[in-house]
């Protein structure tokens, strides 16, 4: 009480009950914060404030420390949990101290130590192996893929686009912004293949659309069966199926009735694609400007270099082993 006194005295804040703030409330907190900024969707941090929010429930935020941090390490990884994703989910728990401590909930932040991730997955699509599982897919969901082997646009980014995102008269797909993960926006123009692709899948929707006799926004949306008209959000199943069948996947048992997915997945496309550009000599602006990466981490992450600076490296590594000036490229015009 003197203490509070003593703040309202020299005209500082009065802060509640610390000690009474408990963690869920935090948690709850930060996703209003999301919410309202716009800064992330509540889709993405639920994923990650549910296993927070089931463990520390009930526990006040003053009392937080290095050993319940490392009770809740273990829990997850005794689910066989990957470290990448209990540190996506310790990160948020951070984010949530941080913002107490800006509303003047808590006093301090607990110290969070992140754990040793998995070497990035370096899976790549050979245009073989593309086609291969291509072909094993509806129909619909092929011009689905082949977007993203095209572009490398995002599962999320590709099953969120609507009929009114095309302009075949133009031959261009469009992303409008608010529906990226950076939320900005970005148009594409078709290869001829896709053009085609795209078209029919046009003519797929309509027909559902008069036989519901509705219009339907999305270009994909579910085609048969009890979902008809939805929208659809992924197609892992079909995936996995496709990919089992071509030999690259399979789901194994890694623990008693848990199952985990073991081959490529439809994210794999991004890094095919950016190292397809490079390779071909495509300007990394260019390059970034059509699959959405804000900065170059991929090339750094995956260690993509172009074929071009792997020969020009090799020309200079001539003249310093052998003391013979590299070769000079001459141009045929002058």
């Amino acid at each position: 009480m003197k203490a509070r006194e003593g703040r309202a005295a020299i005209g500082q804040p009065i802060l509640p009950k610390v000690d009474r703030i408990r963690v869920e409330e935090l948690l709850d907190d930060l996703r209003a914060h999301y919410e309202t900024t716009g800064q992330r969707t509540w889709r993405e941090v639920d994923t990650c404030l549910t296993p927070l929010k089931s463990f520390f429930t009930g526990y006040r935020a003053s009392i937080i420390s290095g050993a319940i941090l490392t009770e809740y390490i273990q829990r997850r990884q005794a689910a066989t949990v990957a470290n990448g994703t209990i540190n996506r989910e310790l990160s948020l728990l951070g984010t949530a101290f941080r913002l107490g401590e800006e509303h003047g909930k808590v006093l301090r932040a607990p110290t969070i130590h992140l754990l040793k991730e998995a070497t990035p997955r370096q899976g790549f699509f050979e245009e073989a192996d593309f086609r291969a599982v291509r072909a094993r897919l509806p129909k619909d969901l092929r011009v689905a893929v082949t977007i993203m082997y095209t572009f490398g646009w995002r599962l999320s980014e590709v099953m969120g686009l609507r009929v009114a995102d095309v302009d075949l008269n133009a031959g261009t797909l469009r992303l409008e912004p608010g529906t990226t993960k950076n939320r900005e926006g970005r148009v594409v123009y078709l290869t001829p293949e896709l053009e085609v692709l795209i078209r029919e899948q046009i003519d797929r929707v309509l027909a559902v659309s008069r036989k519901l006799n509705r219009v339907l926004p999305w270009l994909f949306p579910h085609l048969s069966g009890c979902y008809t008209g939805t929208p659809r959000r992924s197609f892992y199943k079909a995936w996995q199926a496709a990919c089992e069948q071509t030999g690259l996947g399979t789901m194994l048992e890694v623990a008693p009735g848990r199952k985990s997915w073991r081959g490529m997945i439809p994210h794999d496309f991004r890094r095919t694609v950016v190292r397809n550009m490079e390779w071909n000599g495509v300007p990394r602006s260019v390059a970034m400007e059509l699959t959405g990466h804000k900065t170059e981490s991929i090339y750094h992450r995956y260690a993509i270099v172009s074929d071009a600076d792997l020969q020009e490296a090799t020309r200079k590594l001539t003249g310093i082993v052998s003391g013979i000036a590299a070769p000079q490229t001459v141009d045929a015009c002058s």
